[in-house]
């Protein structure tokens, strides 16, 4: 599914009459939303963090484009020191690890109410009285 709105987005990011801060914000918006969904119960394993990493550089790379290197006199692509610099939010794994720990918050807020909400059952011969 991500691969379609990359795909869709593919020719928006490579406009260059579309302001950069309205391609990071679309990104941020469309594409990280729909990479992070539901990531709060996801096992992130260290090939995926990886990979996470590598798809959201591509993309910044997409929108920010080249850069003139003057000392050379040519093109060339951005670092990824230079991205993130540029770029001012928290990565991907940044933001899973934020929704992660915003999900447990939840959950545990909720747990410790409905444990003092219990059931109470009462046994009496074959009867259970369920309040």
């Amino acid at each position: 599914m991500l691969t379609k709105h990359i795909l869709c987005y593919k020719n928006f990011f490579k406009n260059k009459n579309i302001s950069k801060k309205l391609k990071l914000r679309l990104k941020n918006t469309m594409i990280n939303k729909t990479l992070t969904y539901a990531s709060e119960t996801w096992t992130l394993t260290k090939r995926d963090r990886k990979q996470l990493n590598i798809f959201e550089r591509k993309v910044h790379r997409r929108i920010l484009g080249p850069l003139y290197d003057n000392e050379k006199e040519n093109w060339r692509i951005l670092t990824n020191k230079e991205i993130y610099a540029s770029v001012k939010k928290p990565t991907i794994i940044e933001a899973i690890r934020l929704n992660r720990l915003r999900w447990f918050g939840h959950v545990e807020k909720n747990g410790r109410k409905y444990n003092s909400q219990k059931s109470i059952v009462y046994e009496s011969g074959n009867n259970k009285i369920e309040r």
